[in-house]
């Protein structure tokens, strides 16, 4: 019996791993709606397979539904996230679960939303249906954490990318950067963007650097995360890349709220959406009002690729969640750009503490994953 419970537990685990691995595929295609996986299993034999679209409908539970046809009925669903329970766009997933005969339900953590955490749950369990919570929930939580952070504290997942020099500097003196990482870096560097929702810059690094910001692996060209370009007075070239090809990726540029009107309706005829956000002291725009309204415009992971002061400004508010720091095997000296500037703390002990997550060599570079202590 305890060998049979063992194996039972095992297969739980790896079925659920299955679904995670498929929600990690889509990661940074379905925002503002989480990228859920949805394996099906049933007498041991995998029948249906689903994950949430593009866009993010339809939900996983569908596609792996029409995946299994008939063969869905005594199945179990091994879910990422519990299964909606609200109308919405489409019918609840646990109603299109009941409808469809499925036995069990596996899923490792409930809803966020505490107007609709556990209803889903509910109604599985009425209808008959054996419900299991739990099972990989760290893993869960840690594919999830952008949604999580949307939906618990109003703001996207904030993952800052660097590469830099041993000796932590990002360019020259002279301001030249390419390239301080290799081959392999970048491309890991343009994989990084494809499971974003969105790309972010400050004004200096467009002006200076020109981007396109796009992901430019081969095959994976339609993945290219919306582009965010803060700039608080709207310096930026009406000739900048991101700028010219905003109509086939959208390109949203943040700015304070003083910003020249004539300058907004020049961008916004040329296909770029402009959004105001509140304006500190010095006149930059406040970070932590500029993540809450791309939180509230349903954007739930960002990475951001720069520059020094755009970095700055989001430790010193400590609105930074994972880093992705990858170190070249070079010296650039002092008198290089450092990655980070001033954070003016008065001891060490106000240093804001990370863990390391994980890491690994990239060709002749490293990489370090960096998340913030008590954070996804």
């Amino acid at each position: 019996m305890a060998d049979g419970h063992t194996r039972t537990i095992e297969a739980d685990r790896r079925h659920m791993a299955a679904a995670l691995a498929l929600s990690e595929r889509n990661l940074g295609r379905t925002w503002p709606n989480p990228s859920v996986g949805c394996v099906l299993v049933r007498d041991g034999r995998t029948v249906g397979r689903g994950v949430t679209a593009w866009g993010g409908r339809p939900h996983a539970e569908t596609g792996a539904l029409e995946h299994a046809g008939a063969a869905a009925r005594g199945a179990t669903a091994y879910v990422t996230l519990e299964p909606c329970a609200h109308r919405g766009e489409t019918p609840p997933c646990c109603d299109a679960l009941i409808e469809a005969g499925v036995a069990r339900v596996v899923a490792p953590m409930p809803d966020p939303d505490p107007r609709a955490s556990g209803s889903g749950f509910r109604r599985l369990a009425e209808a008959g249906v054996e419900v299991d919570t739990g099972l990989l929930a760290s893993e869960a939580e840690r594919v999830h954490a952008g949604f999580l952070s949307r939906v618990l504290r109003g703001r996207p997942l904030v993952t800052i990318k660097v590469a830099a020099s041993l000796d932590g500097r990002v360019a020259t003196a002279g301001g030249q950067s390419k390239w301080i990482t290799g081959v392999d870096a970048r491309r890991m560097g343009h994989a990084l963007r494809a499971s974003h929702d969105a790309v972010m810059v400050g004004g200096n690094t467009l002006a200076v650097d020109d981007p396109s910001l796009t992901c430019r692996l081969p095959g994976m060209e339609k993945r290219s995360p919306l582009r965010v370009v803060v700039d608080s007075a709207l310096r930026l070239s009406r000739d900048a890349i991101a700028v010219r090809t905003s109509r086939g990726v959208p390109t949203w540029v943040v700015c304070g709220e003083g910003a020249d009107r004539e300058r907004i309706r020049g961008l916004e005829s040329l296909g770029v959406e402009v959004l105001a956000a509140r304006s500190t002291e010095r006149g930059a725009v406040d970070p932590e009002s500029m993540l809450d309204m791309l939180g509230g415009r349903g954007l739930t992971r960002i990475l951001v690729e720069g520059g020094p002061r755009l970095v700055t400004s989001l430790l010193k508010e400590r609105l930074v969640d994972r880093v992705s720091w990858f170190s070249a095997p070079r010296l650039l000296g002092g008198d290089g750009l450092a990655a980070v500037g001033d954070l003016t703390l008065a001891s060490v002990d106000d240093a804001s503490r990370w863990s390391v997550v994980g890491g690994a060599g990239v060709g002749p570079d490293r990489l370090a994953l960096l998340q913030a202590a008590g954070r996804g």
